[in-house]
């Protein structure tokens, strides 16, 4: 099959990305382009970063064990590299000997690749018999023992390999599957060597390739149709097959498929076109050949298939088979405990099972990830138009220069194909810089700020593996990417879903390191060398998650409503968080806002017609037609919202009514006044249908349950809860603690009397299990993977804080403080530190006493800042949040001293009481002894990031304070003293080398 014919009928869309660990890493170099990578261990590696001749001077070594080598590279990158493997012998001469010094750190273990200078040249399979011919004169052929002349440093080191992958085409998704079976075999610690010997040029590649066969402990090879009409795949099978070793993947085939027969009658639908006498290919050896194919039907302990919708299954039990035939029994078990944990935490949701429509987003949102579509999507997939072009695009920020248009003209003759362009991915340490090759363009940020927005937004990018879905609120922009993830997860590793709220994001992002099995700690995160700024630790946190998903394991990261492009904490671009662009690592971002990064989204529609009636006639189908025309009534006065129509559907099938009967009561509902503001109000503002809808659930809940519903309170609870699933012990919990509400809804009362008729008597004294689950029959809940959780959309969210009685919000954070886990319910207890501390310019909405405050800080305050310090490496928040601790405190202490007038104002000494805290000593002498153990413990942090001067100062009041109450021989003063001693100590070496 011809390589054009790999790619889809809607044109190939080429990928030039060469893998970059780390935009920050000096000494990185991508083996994409080097003949060498070692799995385990940095080897030598070579680079050429223009078109020019390469010299020795571009030659780099890595020291990141685990980031050596792409295995597989893309074909328009080795295109630019020239070396020759003869010249490999220059590369002691030039590199320096520090680098030496790193290589020489590595283990001896080091797998070589397919020769990649020319492994994916064009080469045609009319030049495999002359090919062929030379390969016998100066190597070997099969049967034969040729030690190869190899002066190259990697050849000379090659002693054994645990795994040889062969593999033959160049069709995106073939390269994209033999990356992730190397990359995953290498970071389980199995040596691999990857090659496409049909690439290899000359014999010297060749016998290089050959002896690492010799070597290789299990030889894979990766079959596809066009592997049998490969004279090297043949070799390949019947060379590990002799030596018992072969494990043969069946890419997109079956084993069924792979009879002698078939192929040389040209049976079946697969051998029509590509079957026939394909020995021919193979130099005339009929014999050799049949042998090796029907070698294939005997090879019974290992039936790898890989298709479509099990890449990660394949994967996985490829890789758990041979670390058990090498005798890895740590790697069986730690897949093991992987595969368990993926299936209980790799979904936030469960899958939608009535889920409708959107093929056509479904398609497109495959196509901009992949730059293809493949299977029932083809058929559903709409004609792209050809896009204007365009010359220099820049997503984020970039300083580099234009680049040379005789470059940009050679990229587009040799790359460009009709309606599409080349598009070419640089990284630097501070630029992320997509050139495409038409009309020049210079894409200044407005006004010089680093950070400044372009006015337009870029079109979509097709192939790069960013997607960006933006849409109204209950739109179903989460159903959507939900779905997707479902339908295409097997494509990826593992799904990580990452909720987008500003003041959450980052937290969830560093929550990743769990599953990504990465720790981001401070202590792993600083050298030993000199102490970090609060800021360098932090992107050394971030930039450890980074490192894992810029690998060629691919995950799926989606960020789930993102509300804005910066950081609510350091106002930092959320791109900074993301791997680069173009990698193995694909990412979804759904969104309100109307653009995200520069990037054109993928707008959402609403549902059609015929899709929103199906949604809201919910268990009843034979609706007459005046009934269906009030459906379509409600469909618009809705909004056409998905989440709307959802809850009308729900209505429609719990209770006896007609869509009639339930209009007419939405529009008699009285519409509450409520003073809508922010952005996420939008929907609800202009929507007073939707509002009218969700008071017609919650008199619903009343009326089923009586005045104090509580499902009405679970929602009302909701609002002031994080963004994140919610317990629902907790939430009940809350909802008790909630005063109750005023009376005056006994009319409505009566009016749904009626409506709701044998609907009462089932739903009476209801329990949280009970609650929650009409929440989630109602649609105004939705399950979570997680046992006892339950989700509320941020409408309903928004409407609940704006329905909720006084005294919910306190209720909530009384519940938080006195049930939460730090360690399970970490999103909440941040979501009560914001009602109760007032970061930023938010208002306080809580008040404590001072015995409630103390108890806050000693149990939950002091616990969640030093977890988020030490663990997560979130110094800034930590450190804020430990800041606003001690003004509550100071604040509190001021207002016990401060003179009051009581009615006992004399003590039994008959002398005057003045103050609070000469009424209540002890809880004085508590409140001031809380707040010097805050001071101590910013002192200590402050210790760690470097600003000693503030520390001292901080950690002279905590003195002061325990010296005076505690006394100076009190342990925890003399504790407080060792802290100032090292403090002024650093604090003076300080002074010494920065004074003139």
């Amino acid at each position: 099959m011809d390589p054009g014919e790999d790619s889809s009928r809607f044109g190939s869309v080429p990928v030039t990305t060469s893998r970059n660990m780390s935009s920050s890493s000096s000494v990185f170099f991508s083996a994409n382009q080097s003949p060498f990578f070692s799995p385990r261990t940095s080897t030598c590696q070579l680079s050429e970063s223009t078109r020019s001749d390469a010299h020795c001077d571009n030659i780099h070594l890595s020291a990141d064990p685990l980031s050596s080598s792409s295995g597989i590279p893309d074909p328009e990158s080795i295109a630019n590299v020239r070396f020759a493997l003869s010249d490999i012998s220059a590369v002691p001469a030039t590199c320096t000997s520090s680098d030496f010094q790193k290589f020489d750190r590595v283990n001896s273990s080091i797998g070589i690749s397919n020769s990649t200078m020319s492994s994916y040249s064009h080469v045609h399979d009319n030049g495999y018999s002359e090919l062929r011919e030379k390969h016998r004169k100066h190597g070997r052929s099969y049967g034969m023992s040729c030690t190869p002349v190899s002066v190259s440093l990697a050849s000379n080191r090659l002693r054994s390999c645990d795994v040889f992958i062969g593999l033959h085409g160049r069709k995106p998704s073939l390269l994209r599957f033999a990356n992730w079976l190397r990359a995953e075999l290498e970071v389980q610690g199995m040596s691999c060597f990857v090659s496409d010997r049909a690439r290899c040029r000359n014999s010297r590649k060749h016998g290089i390739v050959e002896k690492a066969m010799d070597v290789s402990s299990f030889g894979v090879v990766i079959l596809t149709r066009k592997s049998f009409k490969n004279p090297y795949t043949i070799e390949e099978l019947r060379f590990f097959s002799d030596k018992k070793n072969l494990v043969p993947i069946f890419f997109d085939l079956s084993p069924g498929d792979c009879l002698v027969r078939d192929i040389v009658e040209k049976r079946g639908e697969l051998w029509e076109k590509h079957g026939g006498e394909l020995w021919v290919f193979y130099g005339g050896l009929e014999r050799e050949w049949k042998e090796a194919v029907n070698g294939l039907t005997r090879v019974d302990e290992w039936k790898l298939e890989s298709q479509e919708g099990n890449w990660r299954d394949c994967i996985l039990r490829a890789v758990t088979h041979l670390a058990k035939r090498l005798g890895r029994r740590s790697v069986v078990e730690r897949l093991t405990k992987w595969r368990d944990k993926v299936e209980k935490e790799e979904f936030p949701f469960p899958r939608n099972e009535n889920f409708i429509g959107r093929k056509k987003e479904l398609s497109e949102l495959e196509f901009i990830l992949f730059g293809d579509v493949s299977g029932d999507a083809e058929r559903d997939y709409f004609e792209l138009k050809a896009r204007p072009r365009r010359k220099n695009l820049t997503i984020g920020w970039s300083k580099s220069g234009l680049v040379d248009e005789k470059r940009r003209e050679r990229q587009w003759e040799s790359g460009s194909r009709k309606g599409k362009e080349p598009v070419v991915w640089k990284e630097s340490e501070k630029e992320i810089e997509m050139q495409s090759t038409d009309v020049p363009q210079r894409l200044r940020p407005k006004g010089g700020g680093r950070y400044s927005r372009r006015k337009r937004s870029t079109k979509i990018l097709y192939g790069k593996g960013i997607a960006c879905v933006a849409g109204d609120s209950g739109i179903g922009k989460t159903e959507l990417l939900l779905e997707f993830a479902y339908r295409f997860h097997q494509r990826y590793k593992m799904v990580l879903w990452v909720g987008g709220e500003s003041r959450y994001i980052r937290q969830n992002y560093l929550n990743l390191w769990s599953s990504l099995e990465v720790d981001v700690g401070i202590e792993n995160c600083s050298e030993k060398s000199r102490i970090k700024s609060f800021e360098e630790q932090e992107e050394a946190a971030i930039n450890r998650v980074r490192k894992e998903l810029m690998r060629n394991i691919p995950f799926l990261v989606i960020i789930d409503n993102l509300e804005s492009e910066k950081d609510w904490w350091d106002h930092k671009l959320v791109m900074d968080l993301l791997p680069r662009f173009g990698g193995e690592t694909h990412i979804i971002i759904s969104t309100r806002l109307p653009r995200v990064m520069n990037l054109e989204p993928l707008k959402l529609s609403y549902l059609s017609g015929v899709e929103a009636m199906f949604l809201m006639q919910g268990g009843i189908k034979d609706y007459p037609i005046a009934e269906v025309d009030t459906l379509r009534v409600i469909e618009e006065k809705v909004g056409r919202l998905t989440l709307g129509l959802a809850i009308v559907g729900a209505i429609l099938s719990e209770l006896p009514i007609n869509p009639s009967r339930l209009l007419d009561t939405i529009n008699r509902m009285p519409l509450r006044d409520f003073s809508w503001s922010g952005s996420e109000a939008h929907s609800l503002r202009r929507n007073g249908f939707l509002v009218q809808l969700f008071e017609v659930c919650f008199s619903i809940f009343d009326h089923a349950d009586g005045p104090r519903s509580l499902a009405t309170r679970m929602v009302q609870a909701s609002g002031w809860f994080a963004p994140a699933a919610i317990p629902i012990s907790l939430l009940a919990f809350t909802a008790h603690r909630i005063p109750e509400k005023h009376k005056g809804t006994q009319l409505w009362r009566r009016l749904l009397c009626s409506l709701t008729c044998g609907f009462t008597s089932s739903y009476t004294k209801k329990s949280e299990a009970d609650a929650s689950s009409m929440l989630l029959r109602f649609n105004i809940a939705r399950s979570s993977t997680r046992q006892g959780y339950i989700h509320f959309n941020e409408l309903i969210k928004l409407y609940a804080r704006k329905r909720a009685v006084n005294g919910a919000a306190s209720a909530m954070v009384q519940a938080v403080i006195s049930r939460g886990s730090i360690t399970h319910y970490s999103e909440h207890i941040w979501a009560a530190c914001f009602l109760l501390f007032g970061f930023g310019t938010d208002p306080k909405a809580v008040e404590l006493k001072v015995s409630e405050l103390l108890y806050l800080v000693k149990e939950v305050v002091l616990p969640l800042a030093i977890r988020t310090f030490i663990t997560f490496s979130r110094c800034s928040a930590a450190l804020e949040l430990l800041r606003l601790c001690t003004n509550d405190l100071e604040a509190a202490d001021n207002l016990l001293v401060t003179p009051v007038d009581k009615w006992l104002d004399k003590s039994l000494c008959w002398r005057p009481i003045q103050t609070n805290a000469q009424l209540n000593p002890s809880l004085w002498q508590d409140l001031a002894l809380t707040r010097a153990t805050v001071l101590e413990t910013r002192a200590k942090l402050m210790l760690r990031g470097g600003q000693f001067d503030v520390g001292d100062d901080l950690i002279r009041k905590a003195v002061f304070i325990r010296t005076s109450i505690c006394g100076e021989d009190h342990p925890d003063t003399i504790a407080a003293r060792d802290t100032l001693s090292k403090l002024t100590r650093l604090l003076a070496n300080v002074q010494i080398h920065t004074s003139p």
